[in-house]
């Protein structure tokens, strides 16, 4: 997969997949001895043949809160977001979205405060959507344009408040993280966008 490695304390978190066994897991190592400590299958079967072949099973990167560690994947067709403890025990499981492939999915999802943030762009429909991170419950979420997309949601302090961003499908847009609002959106960008925003406090800047 194309995840990358998240580390918390002594611990180090890493989405992977088993293509041929078609299981989609996250493991865990010991940060100091580099020996893994387990092994959390998330999802067997159902993996998505379609997309760009540079693609693969597992772009997004895992999250975390210090307590629970939060992982996108998609299978059988749709998004899901998947909370585990630091023991591999999964808690909870959400369905967030149906999806459609157009080169694949890879956005990773985002804690802020009570919530875990999840953007899932794609041909028919996505949505950006806050999760209850303590149940998986959808505390809020709003419709995105029917375009394919890759980047993750973040959120910055920009103008003296924080804004959840997003870059893609033709549009920067900007959201209260807490309630969903949409703050504010330009068109801009292009259509299917990869890389992540980022402030220096006054100026958002996208690629």
């Amino acid at each position: 997969g194309h995840a990358s490695p998240t580390v918390v304390g002594n611990r180090i978190f890493l989405a992977t997949a088993d293509e041929q066994r078609e299981v989609q897991s996250v493991l865990c190592y010991d940060r100091d001895q580099g020996r893994q400590l387990w092994k959390a299958d998330v999802h067997t079967g159902g993996l998505e043949r379609k997309g760009h072949q540079k693609s693969s099973q597992v772009s997004a990167t895992v999250a975390s809160d210090g307590e629970r560690v939060f992982v996108n994947f998609l299978h059988e067709g749709a998004i899901y977001t998947t909370a585990l403890d630091f023991k591999g025990k999964q808690l909870w499981q959400s369905k967030v979205s149906d999806f459609v492939v157009h080169q694949g999915f890879g956005s990773s999802p985002a804690v802020y405060e009570s919530l875990v943030l999840v953007s899932t762009d794609n041909k028919a429909g996505g949505l950006v959507a806050a999760l209850d991170r303590r149940d998986g419950q959808i505390v809020w979420q709003q419709s995105r344009p029917h375009l394919p997309n890759y980047t993750s949601p973040v959120v910055l302090r920009v103008a003296g408040r924080d804004q959840l961003l997003v870059a893609g499908c033709d549009h920067i847009s900007s959201f209260n993280p807490l309630s969903g609002e949409q703050l504010w959106e330009i068109a801009g960008s292009t259509t299917e966008c990869v890389g992540s925003i980022v402030t220096d406090g006054d100026l958002v800047f996208a690629s």
